[in-house]
């Protein structure tokens, strides 16, 4: 046996003695419905809480700093939204991040559920509830991969950070964002990983995104009876011919490939139609529609607005309408990290000698909170594997097995190059 397969062999076998503890632990913060505020939930402050709790009982807080980060929201009970970070030192002060967030999705249609979303279910080496999925498995995992190494009597090569943090999934406003531009609490030099995405293979970096442009359009003409009709002012006709004017305009302006996505291209999809009116013999006086675009990270948000605004306009020339643009959302694309940063390559290797697989790069369509990293210069990469596709789904579910695995590669991400030294030391 090698020597680091000798210390491999050590710390996974720690790791799967903790696999009862590990699923225990889990579904102890699932019962905590950290839904934001801004959607009709408590936010994350009960749920932070408990996670303080568990990482007291874990003994992760001794030698350690835990920090109480709170961004203020008037929408919260609170007045604020939390973010909690424990640090732990390492042998040399090179910070390596791992970054979970604590909100999750509403339930939605309760029906849909076969058990309650939060009252976890373990059942058939999976855990059922909302949450188990995005994020929770990875946040368990950040935790027991740090408390083998502690077992171990092993001393982190980093001084690693793990952060648990609010209000990932409704924009970033409470959490990452003012964390990274105002409170100074990252830096261009530290090495980040944001567990938030993968796929079941475990062989999956994401190490770009997809810019983000979602627009909402009210066509207003006149409404009238569909037996005298005003075929200029008619906004659902209207409508229809500004969504495909629109949808061809878009994809002949901006039709740059990119290896790095699948699908290789920027995405530009008609979506929402709303209800207009009740019966269909009217005439409606209103429209709305929406389209949702994913851009390449080389495509300007501003250039595509651009665009969009000269085909309303054209449409509005042609037609008695008026056509109002409103921004859903906008995500203004950010650099790529490259692939051969220090997060990268650190994370290549963890996953290569923990899973056995050969691991790819790539960029995804979706967004995560890794972006706000790119945009601000700091270099970051989202892994984990994950039962693809369960996230924010009904009777979403983590696979256990899945968590044992991202607490190896954490395990082996903390220790850096200093391996062999460890194992004299055993």
């Amino acid at each position: 046996m090698s020597i680091t397969s000798e210390l491999k062999d050590k710390i996974f076998k720690e790791i799967e003695r903790l696999e009862a503890e590990m699923t225990k632990s889990l579904c102890r913060i699932l019962r905590f419905p950290a839904v934001s505020p801004h959607v009709g939930g408590q936010g994350e402050e009960i749920k932070a809480r408990e996670v303080s709790k568990l990482i007291e009982e874990l003994g992760l807080s001794e030698g350690a700093g835990l920090e109480w980060i709170r961004i203020p929201d008037e929408k919260s009970q609170t007045g604020d939204r939390v973010s909690l970070i424990l640090r732990t030192p390492g042998k040399t002060r090179q910070r390596l991040w791992f970054l979970n967030h604590l909100d999750v999705l509403s339930a939605g249609d309760r029906k849909l559920w076969k058990t309650d979303p939060f009252i976890p279910v373990v059942k058939n080496g999976r855990v059922y509830a909302r949450g188990a999925n995005d994020n929770g498995q990875s946040g368990i995992a950040m935790l027991y991969a740090l408390k083998t190494l502690k077992n171990l009597n092993i001393t982190p090569e980093y001084e690693v950070c793990l952060g648990f943090v609010a209000d990932v999934l409704e924009g970033n406003r409470y959490g990452i964002e003012p964390m990274v531009k105002e409170r100074n609490v990252f830096s261009s030099d530290d090495m980040i990983l944001v567990p938030d995405i993968g796929e079941s293979a475990g062989d999956f970096i994401q190490i770009a995104e997809k810019g983000l442009l979602q627009m909402e359009f009210t066509v207003t003409g006149q409404q009238t009876h569909a037996s005298l009709p005003d075929s200029e002012s008619n906004a659902c006709r209207a409508a229809n011919i500004f969504s495909v004017e629109l949808d061809e305009a878009l994809h002949k302006t901006f039709p740059d490939r990119d290896e790095l996505f699948s699908p290789e291209t920027s995405t530009f999809e008609p979506t929402r139609r709303y209800t207009n009116v009740v019966s269909a013999n009217i005439v409606p006086g209103t429209e709305k529609l929406s389209f949702d675009c994913r851009l390449l990270p080389r495509v300007k948000l501003d250039d595509v607005i651009n665009t969009v605004e000269n085909v309303m306009k054209n449409v509005m020339s042609r037609f008695n309408i008026e056509i109002e643009l409103k921004i859903i959302m906008r995500s203004d694309p950010a650099p790529p990290t490259s692939q051969e940063s220090p997060i990268a390559k650190l994370v290549e290797k963890a996953v290569s000698e923990a899973l056995n697989v050969k691991p790819r790069f790539g960029g995804v369509g979706i967004a995560t909170f890794s972006t706000v990293f790119r945009r601000e210069g700091i270099p970051a990469a989202a892994w984990e594997q994950n039962a693809s596709g369960q996230a924010q789904k009904p009777n979403e579910y983590a696979e256990i097995k899945h968590m044992l695995n991202n607490a190896k590669v954490f395990a082996l991400m903390m220790l850096g190059e200093q391996k062999e030294e460890i194992v004299d030391q055993l």
